[in-house]
């Protein structure tokens, strides 16, 4: 019993000093949390005692089953070798120049050290996404030299150099592209040791799945039913000038370069629209109306109040309206916003600040368009055969053609004082001359005709919004149909639908993107009502109430993408992320927190239907515990499998398979806490519905906190997922 209660103790107080670990890294440094806290010899203390508290009460139990035994052995080892890590592993900077040999690098500490090799700098390469300066891949070409024998090889990111004993990382540049920073690490012991602990930690969290005694399999042959017990614009006649809407759909299918990548006008004009007025259209007018209304009208369009102050402080400070045209902004001591920005930059924290920040924002957005800098729409080759992408007022190539350069110049112009004469006709031929010009100079830059039309339906329907609207309405009125079978399929066939809508949404931003839709929190929280809806439909024929239970989940996750502020627009990824095994850890930690938020749901429809007295409530309210059971074990699995292989990946990448960056670290802890019901033989009082059931609503707390506490508040590496 004493040897019981020191593990729980142990254990319990490793997470509480790594959320307060992460916490504290937010008011200091991950630099200083990593020296002070998670590398401190008293939190290596800590693990070693709960190893050693974990090994003795195993052995007091008299464990024999063999998966269970591999299966916490994996973590002993895994720890073992984050313990040579520690003591035995070299990390650093090497620094180098073209042309120059250097045969030293900078430790953690500051100190030099002694590479086993010398390096020579070639070259060092960016290489950037068609047609923009977004980079897709840093390079650095080397030789290594050792003994006379020199070899060239090419660092890059996802792509080390491992030799010697040690790895070398593409880590950073300097800006004259003639110099580069390449990470150091010598971890010759803790690696393997490491590895050879998730390679048993994957074998044995599979083998609990398919384990024919295990309780996994044992709850799968039980017979689970469950029943939940769950749970405007305005418009105005268009008073503005603008292009008619047929016209300015035309002007929408110009290209630009926008946020890294070449893309429909109308793509930059939604997301314009939306900056400013915080909803895709205003009015009457479509987002392509607005963008050109303020490039061709801007006077009479900086008088309309178009312009949104999200918070109330700001407005009250400045007495304000909800939305002011941008021209109120000036008074006759200038730009009303200037006098606070220098204070409002060194008080990023203050709600005051941040919304002054916001909106200053939007105004510099409004003039770089009125004054065409934003408008990369000119394509030109160079006799190299190099696409670049210019905007009107941009410093053109000597080399490129006098006559080009006018025409870039001018046609926007143009198009303008037509549009104010109303001159339609002559637009369209305009438009239509500059879409043909750009096809002609933009080489292989252009996207497909495939990708654009992806985006135009993409931009056209606002599908993730419609089916949050439709799967929770849907989900909330099957309840109503739970005793009616042939009705309720009806439900079922609905999100089957769903479904479908969503696949095509997310295939859509592939095609437009040409990458896996898991780059951002917005498409991650697709995946996931995705993952939700598919495991629901695949379930529902045992477990019929299934379909409520994923069309309210999976429109939960659609409401929260909706209305919790994640950026839905498609860019390209940074270059580590441009890794197969993002796919893989994305995918799969996704997997698990859709698992996971059904055993969320699973403990409200216990507590909202255990007071029932009806007799055919009371028999599913008692099988919530098998039932939830049964989403917890892939559940543990799946977030295992995705937190380890995103270790590999780390090493891969960084040089370092566990960095304590915040998003990692609230993984780890929301494992260990899903991990104790799994552990009812050693935790009698988890064998209580109530108890059981209260547990998994608190642990929830967790996943919300490392999805969305991490991204919004902790920030970290991860903070764009």
């Amino acid at each position: 019993m004493r040897t019981k209660k020191t593990l729980e103790i142990v254990y319990i107080l490793l997470i509480i000093v790594m959320a307060t670990g992460t916490i504290i890294g937010k008011y200091t440094s991950l630099d200083y949390v990593s020296d002070n806290i998670f590398g401190s010899w008293w939190f290596s203390l800590l693990w070693a005692m709960g190893t050693a508290a974990g090994i003795v009460y195993f052995i007091q139990r008299k464990v024999r089953r063999p998966i269970i035994i591999l299966l916490h052995l994996s973590f002993v080892i895994i720890l073992l070798g984050a313990l040579l890590t520690h003591l035995t592993s070299h990390k650093g900077m090497v620094h180098l120049r073209q042309g120059k040999v250097v045969n030293t690098y900078t430790t953690k500490d500051g100190n030099g050290a002694e590479l086993p090799f010398s390096i020579l700098l070639n070259k060092f390469n960016v290489t950037y996404h068609a047609g923009n300066m977004a980079a897709m891949d840093y390079a650095s070409i080397i030789t290594i030299i050792e003994n006379g024998k020199k070899e060239q090889y090419q660092v890059s990111m996802n792509n080390i150099y491992s030799g010697y004993g040690t790895r070398l990382y593409q880590s950073s540049y300097d800006e004259d592209l003639k110099g580069s920073y390449l990470s150091v690490n010598s971890d010759p012991y803790g690696i393997p040791v490491t590895y050879l602990g998730y390679a048993l930690l994957f074998f044995g969290l599979i083998a609990m799945l398919i384990e024919p005694k295990g309780n996994f399999r044992r709850l799968l042959r039980k017979k689970a039913v469950v029943i939940v017990m769950l749970m405007t614009g305005y418009s105005v006649a268009n008073a503005q000038p603008s292009l008619p809407r047929q016209t300015a759909d035309e002007f929408g299918k110009i290209l630009i370069v926008y946020n890294g990548r070449i893309c429909p006008m109308e793509t930059y004009a939604i997301d314009f629209t939306k900056k400013l007025y915080g909803k895709k259209t205003y009015k009457d007018f479509t987002p392509t109306q607005v963008l050109t209304g303020f490039m061709f009208w801007g006077k009479e369009w900086m008088r309309e109040p178009i312009l949104r102050l999200k918070g109330s402080e700001l407005r009250d400070k400045l007495n304000l309206e909800e939305y002011v045209s941008p021209m109120s902004l000036f008074g006759q001591q200038g730009y009303i916003l200037g006098p606070y920005l220098q204070e409002a930059r060194s008080q990023e924290n203050d709600n005051v600040a941040r919304q002054l920040l916001d909106t200053d924002d939007k105004m510099m957005l409004l003039m770089e368009l009125m004054q065409g800098n934003t408008l990369r729409v000119f394509p030109y080759m160079s006799k190299k055969g190099t696409v670049d992408w210019f905007s009107p007022h941009d410093k053109y190539p000597k080399s490129m053609d006098k006559a080009q350069q006018q025409y870039m110049r001018s046609i926007l112009p143009l198009a303008g004082q037509l549009a104010r004469q109303g001159k339609t006709d002559m637009v369209n031929e305009l438009i239509r001359k500059l879409r043909k010009y750009q096809y002609t100079y933009g080489g292989n830059t252009i996207p497909s005709n495939t990708a654009i039309r992806a985006e135009r339906i993409y931009n056209q329907y606002p599908f993730a919004t419609i089916l949050f609207i439709v799967n929770l309405t849907a989900g909330l009125l099957s309840i109503l149909f739970i005793t009616r079978k042939k009705r309720y399929r009806c439900f079922t066939g609905l999100m089957a639908l769903s479904w479908c809508v969503l696949t095509f949404t997310l295939a859509l931003r592939w095609i437009i993107n040409g990458t896996i839709p898991l780059a951002n929190g917005y498409e991650t929280m697709l995946l996931l009502s995705w993952l939700i809806m598919i495991v629901s439909i695949l379930t529902t024929r045992k477990l019929q109430l299934m379909t409520t239970f994923g069309l309210i989940m999976s429109g939960f996750m659609l409401l929260v993408s909706h209305l919790g502020e994640m950026d839905p627009s498609i860019t390209p990824r940074m270059p580590v992320l441009n890794s197969p095994l993002l796919s893989i850890h994305v995918s799969i930690i996704m997997m698990s927190y859709a698992l996971l938020s059904l055993t969320f749901i699973s403990a409200i429809a216990y507590f909202f239907t255990r007071n029932s007295k009806r007799e055919s409530v009371i028999s599913v309210n008692k099988q919530l515990t098998d039932l939830s059971q049964i989403f917890l074990y892939p559940a543990i699995t799946t977030l295992g499998l995705g937190i380890f292989i995103g270790a590999i990946w780390a090493n891969i990448s960084w040089g370092t398979y566990w960095g304590w960056d915040p998003k990692e670290t609230w993984a780890l802890i929301t494992f260990l806490i899903y991990a104790i019901p799994l552990h009812t033989n050693s935790l009698p009082a988890l064998r209580k519905p109530e108890n059981y059931h209260f547990f998994m609503l608190l642990s929830f707390l967790s996943i919300l906190m490392t999805y969305f506490g991490v991204n919004y508040i902790l920030g970290g590496m991860h903070s764009y997922a």
